[in-house]
């Protein structure tokens, strides 16, 4: 009669590790109990009857009411979307085609060029707004929607470029050389075989883009009119004379839809699987 299968008996870790291990993720839970509380409690208050919004009073929908019919808050938002949408554009262009020529091409200047490409990611915004500012007035030009354009643009489009030139460094430069061995020409082969394989990184560069121009204020503070001013600026209008509840609600609606959003995308990333 065979015998008995035997198992490796259970690994005991020395009490040392498990203490250690115990208080890391104790103090895990005490950073993400510090960093999400204040968002449930937004949010909780947010159908605070009370304006004051420190006492809870009652259960109410009438600052979201608010906030919809608030006409400044929705042009401020519709204000931010085209912004967004136009300088996201323009970063992907600039981002994505700067990459290509500092990847693909040999020339004078290009690591001092890729070195100024990346100040913006690192300089302060009140400097970047300042210096924009005293631009446009040299220059004769007014503030506005263009003004705020270009100056979000100076910001977003290296953010492409950096994740399109990460991309593009694990490429094999054989497929553009077979493109051009087929007969395309060097746009066709730019165009139809590496943008394709740079998609995922313009896509990661898109929203970053979009994400920092939507959530924009210092820069936008110094190149915005009255005309073009964006939801941030509008936020921080109401922020400082006081506490607002529509501030509440507004904050909720934003949170839902990223929660939507990243709930959606995540819903599409296993679709393409």
């Amino acid at each position: 009669m065979p015998a008995a299968p035997t198992f490796p008996a259970r690994r005991r870790w020395p009490s040392g590790i498990r203490i250690v291990d115990g208080a890391v993720s104790t103090w895990t839970a005490v950073v993400l109990a510090f960093l999400y509380a204040p968002i449930v409690v937004l949010v909780a208050y947010s159908f605070n009857q009370s304006r004051l919004n420190i006492v809870w009073q009652g259960f109410t929908f009438e600052w979201y009411r608010q906030v919809l019919q608030n006409s400044p808050l929705l042009r401020a938002a519709q204000n931010s979307l085209v912004i967004a949408v136009v300088s996201t554009l323009l970063s992907v262009l600039l981002g994505t085609v700067g990459a290509w020529l500092l990847h693909r091409y040999r020339f004078a200047g290009a690591r001092t060029l890729q070195t100024l490409v990346a100040v913006p990611m690192v300089m302060p915004e009140i400097l970047m707004g300042i210096s924009l500012l005293i631009l446009f007035a040299t220059v004769g030009m007014g503030l506005g929607f263009t003004a705020v354009i270009i100056g979000h643009v100076t910001f977003s489009f290296p953010f492409v470029l950096v994740a399109v030139q990460a991309r593009l460094r694990g490429l094999d430069p054989a497929m553009e050389e077979a493109a051009l061995d087929l007969g395309a020409t060097p746009l066709q082969a730019f165009w139809l075989v590496i943008v394709p394989c740079l998609r995922p990184a313009i896509v990661a560069g898109a929203l970053m883009a979009f994400t920092l121009s939507w959530d924009e204020l210092i820069v936008t503070f110094f190149t915005t009119s009255a005309a073009s001013a964006t939801l941030p600026i509008r936020v921080f209008g109401m922020a400082k004379v006081g506490l607002n509840p529509m501030l509440n609600a507004l904050s909720a609606i934003f949170i839902l839809a990223t929660i939507a959003f990243v709930f959606f995308s995540d819903y599409l990333r296993k679709l393409s699987r």
